[in-house]
């Protein structure tokens, strides 16, 4: 039975949609761990997520530690989850252990631009604005009329 298929689009069937995710390659897995944008960087840089990286300065926007941010330690690519400086959870042994965070309830707050590649993507499909028209005193946008 093949495990993962390129040609596969979407479905409504969740068992499908896990067995996409779980059989995922790397390079789409790296797609999937992609976070918001705060709203400086979205139009800054014309467009709403960005696969997240080491380094970058998040914002946890849901559960135990929303409202704080830090930088992103490590990302678990299996498991789709991030680890953020500082959100700790003490165990019983009186240790701490960094608490694993989903990366759809973290927003980029400011980029790692380390690496040139990066600084590239980011780069790369920006969008221009639509210049408007006025043809014969009527204000039309770059859109279809219909």
């Amino acid at each position: 039975m093949k495990k993962y298929s390129i040609k596969w689009r979407t479905s409504t069937r969740g068992s499908k949609q896990r067995k996409f995710k779980a059989n995922a390659p790397s390079h789409i897995r790296h797609k999937m761990v992609s976070a918001h944008l705060s709203k400086e960087l979205r139009t800054k840089y014309a467009r709403r997520s960005f696969p997240l990286r080491k380094g970058d300065t998040v914002k946890i926007q849901k559960g135990k530690f929303s409202g704080k941010s830090g930088k992103v330690s490590e990302i678990d690519m299996r498991k789709f989850r991030a680890y953020v400086d500082g959100m700790t959870v003490s165990k019983k042994d009186g240790s701490k252990v960094n608490v694993p965070i989903v990366v759809s309830d973290l927003m980029i707050i400011e980029f790692n631009l380390d690496d040139k590649m990066r600084i590239d993507a980011l780069g790369r499909n920006i969008k221009k604005p639509v210049e408007t028209k006025n043809v014969s005193g009527v204000q039309r946008t770059g859109g279809s009329s219909a």
